[in-house]
């Protein structure tokens, strides 16, 4: 009788010999090279949508807005760079136009200094940026700030402050912005919004309202201006390891200033951008950017929302302290 390693050879040399049996390789190598064909043209695809493309980013001067308008303008965009801080937008334009690894011809951008938060500002900002190149191809809404904080002590002001500028300021720069785009039957707005836009956890709850928000508006959007030809992306990133947590408000405004460790733990900013990059360039809907946990999450609370409330409640018992989650 043949022995275990015996059989255990014999099974590997009929493996190799079918593998590379005339009929076998060429068509092992043909899926192959159309798979990384497809991959190719994908790339190609992405890459010429954005090429020449007006993009506005706003929150461009940190985080994941800093990375979107270096992986943009890498790609070729002619960017719009909004944020407050006039100084950090000029640094970020200079090390932009000082930047020369990439094989596409780029474009100096524009600045356009506002707030977010400020009504007022907006439809000016807005007209301005017609001004910088007389449309808008994509615009990326990006600006946003965190929250940490028991709901029972948490002011009603903080509550607005977030909702301001992760949602009334998009909300509005997009309105501002879209019938422009409505007029030319082009455009591409495009949401950061988060996973915890679909999931809500303890301690966030000024800020899972305002993606919540975020994450129905422009779905709603995307049903109105698919008939204008206008796309729409909403894109749910998990946990990113940017300051975000550092600068999130607190229950009575001020400032969190605690590195938390799942941020820590966060994906790169950079690959987040140039995911978004992708998603963009493939015109997709919707988006979730998150590991397995937060992706399973997701459904478990459709399919298993007993399941999931008793998870966030066991969650919420052993956050005592919310600066340590």
């Amino acid at each position: 009788m043949a022995s275990a390693a015996s059989r255990t050879s014999l099974l590997r040399t009929r493996i190799m010999d079918f593998i590379t049996s005339t009929a076998t390789l060429p068509l092992l190598l043909g899926c192959v090279g159309v798979f990384s064909l497809c991959k190719l043209l994908q790339w190609l695809r992405t890459r010429a949508y954005v090429r020449n493309a007006v993009v506005v980013i706003t929150g461009a001067t940190s985080g994941l807005g800093r990375e979107c308008a270096r992986v943009f303008h890498a790609a070729g965009a002619k960017l719009v760079l909004c944020g407050r801080n006039a100084e950090a937008l000029e640094e970020l334009t200079r090390e932009l136009a000082a930047s020369r690894a990439t094989e596409v011809q780029t474009h100096k951008p524009y600045t356009v200094t506002f707030d977010l938060t400020d009504p007022g500002a907006i439809v000016g900002a807005a007209a301005e940026i017609l001004q910088c190149f007389g449309y808008v191809d994509v615009l990326i809404n990006n600006a946003g700030i965190s929250y940490r904080g028991t709901i029972v002590d948490t002011s009603l002001d903080v509550d607005k402050r977030v909702m301001e500028t992760n949602y009334f300021g998009p909300v509005a720069l997009t309105k501002a912005l879209l019938p422009s785009m409505i007029r030319r039957r082009q455009g591409h707005v495009v949401a950061i919004s988060s996973i915890q836009g679909k999931i809500s956890v303890p301690f966030r709850s000024a800020y899972a309202a305002s993606k919540h928000a975020t994450q129905a508006f422009f779905d709603c959007l995307r049903a109105e201006v698919e008939q204008h030809d206008i796309e729409v992306t909403v894109v749910s990133p998990g946990y990113i390891h940017t300051n975000l947590s550092l600068n999130a408000v607190t229950a009575d405004g001020s400032k969190y200033g605690v590195m938390d460790k799942t941020t820590a733990q966060g994906r790169s900013p950079s690959q987040v951008a140039r995911d978004v990059l992708a998603a963009v360039g493939k015109k997709k809907k919707d988006v979730v950017l998150a590991d397995v946990a937060p992706s399973l999450a997701v459904y478990l609370r459709t399919l298993a929302p007993r399941l999931f409330f008793s998870l966030m409640a066991s969650r919420a018992r052993k956050e005592q302290k919310p600066k340590h989650c």
